[in-house]
């Protein structure tokens, strides 16, 4: 089931997931519903990324021991976890901001840390700016060619009758509305 940002939530809603293109917001929500609804919250790439990228052996153990709980907020992401975290969901936020967005904030956001050398996780920091040029999976060249595919998913989701309900949040506008709408609603209960 789809819903929008003005939709209410279900008063169980204790287990959510955010998805949407990389530099779509997805963290940023995260921590904004993990604060409002006192959720437990990680940032799913500090779990995947150890030392110089490389995935971590415990990845799959940390966010199953991690969606264990009955109360959490996470990404969706990882090919590796995506039907756990997905089974385990009861709702599925999906930031359906338009390319241009999305491709600006990652600009801006990847730009930002590496000039002011900003760890990110264990250790890790953003590669050179050039690398853009010479790396397939660098996280610009990763958003651009990902965005419709985090579309379509979200979609599948939300068609899906054993799946968890989805919220379309297209643009910031719609995410603010419901921060200020279903959100604080749910946290008011």
């Amino acid at each position: 089931m789809l819903l929008g940002p003005t939709d209410p939530l279900p008063v169980d809603t204790r287990r959510i997931l955010i998805t949407g293109a990389s530099g779509a917001g997805k963290s940023t929500l995260r921590e904004t519903i993990g604060t409002a609804l006192g959720l437990p919250s990680v940032e799913i790439d500090s779990l995947h990324h150890g030392p110089h990228w490389t995935p971590r052996p415990s990845f799959a153990d940390d966010v199953e021991r991690f969606t264990t709980g009955p109360r959490w907020v996470i990404e969706w992401q990882y090919t590796e976890v995506r039907a756990l975290l997905l089974d385990r969901a009861d709702i599925l936020i999906w930031l359906d901001h338009g390319r241009w967005t999305v491709t600006h904030r990652v600009v801006r956001r990847t730009v930002g840390r590496r000039i002011r050398r900003i760890e990110l996780w264990n250790g890790n920091y953003e590669p050179p700016l050039w690398t853009i040029f010479t790396d397939p999976e660098h996280i610009i060249r990763w958003s651009w060619r990902t965005h419709d595919t985090r579309r379509r998913e979200a979609l599948d989701v939300a068609h899906r009758a054993d799946g968890p309900l989805v919220v379309r949040l297209a643009g910031q506008r719609a995410v603010d509305t419901w921060v200020r709408g279903p959100l604080r609603q749910l946290a008011n209960r």
